[in-house]
């Protein structure tokens, strides 16, 4: 199985849930004690953060594509960027480095499409939900990328932000998400993609009357399958 190199901290929480589900998959696969050769580089969300604030993009690009590298002189043979809205400058992070960049957007395009949707709804940041590197990647696809009404995204990135990845876990927030899915149901979402890797934290499947696309467990599942792949 070949290394793979883990960027995490944004947030730690969802972090932990890669390391967790990578170890757990493998070991599903291989049986007994096995579990993922893996080296991680957890960057400081608060430095991450602020550079979003600012619409510093190209600081952003230019830290993970750092800890890219780090990765790849570490020994990764696979970098995950394990977070959805740092994707947006996926390119600059792939570019920096000469092994294979996993795509979380690639993972989650490819399981919408084995259910044969044409039509879904998008939670995340509001750098996710109102950007177009989601929308523009599903829509070369075929898939059409609903949101949330403007009131409802201010309320997912809230909750994103002061709540999940500060650890804290809300009943009435959880009730709301409920809402919101439902309500991208109601306007045609034939599934909803859960497009924040924190947001699986809060909901799952038993919350939803159709099919959540959980981007953490998409994205980690693609790393190891391309990990074990001759």
């Amino acid at each position: 199985m070949r290394s793979i190199g883990l960027i995490g901290g944004m947030s730690w929480e969802s972090s932990a849930e890669y390391y967790r589900l990578l170890n757990g998959l493998t070991r599903e696969r291989l049986g007994g004690h096995h579990c993922a050769p893996s080296v991680m580089v957890t960057v400081d969300f608060a430095e991450i953060e602020a550079m979003q604030r600012a619409d510093d993009w190209q600081g952003a690009a230019q830290r993970l594509a750092g800890a890219a590298v780090s990765l790849e002189r570490a020994g990764a043979e696979l970098v995950v960027l394990c977070t959805n809205t740092m994707h947006r400058v996926a390119d600059e992070i792939a570019a920096a480095i000469r092994i294979p960049f996993v795509d979380i957007i690639d993972a989650t395009v490819q399981r919408i499409e084995a259910a044969g949707m044409r039509t879904v709804g998008l939670l995340g940041t509001r750098f996710t939900m109102e950007g177009e590197f989601y929308r523009a990647r599903m829509a070369e696809c075929g898939i059409e990328v609903i949101v949330p009404h403007a009131p409802d995204r201010v309320l997912v990135h809230d909750v994103i932000y002061h709540e999940l990845t500060r650890g804290r876990i809300q009943d009435s927030s959880r009730q709301e998400f409920k809402r919101i899915v439902d309500a991208l149901a109601e306007r045609g979402a034939e599934g909803v993609i859960l497009g924040c890797t924190e947001i699986p934290l809060l909901i799952g499947p038993a919350d939803s009357r159709v099919p959540l696309f959980d981007t953490t467990r998409l994205h980690i599942e693609h790393a190891v399958e391309l990990a074990l792949a001759p």
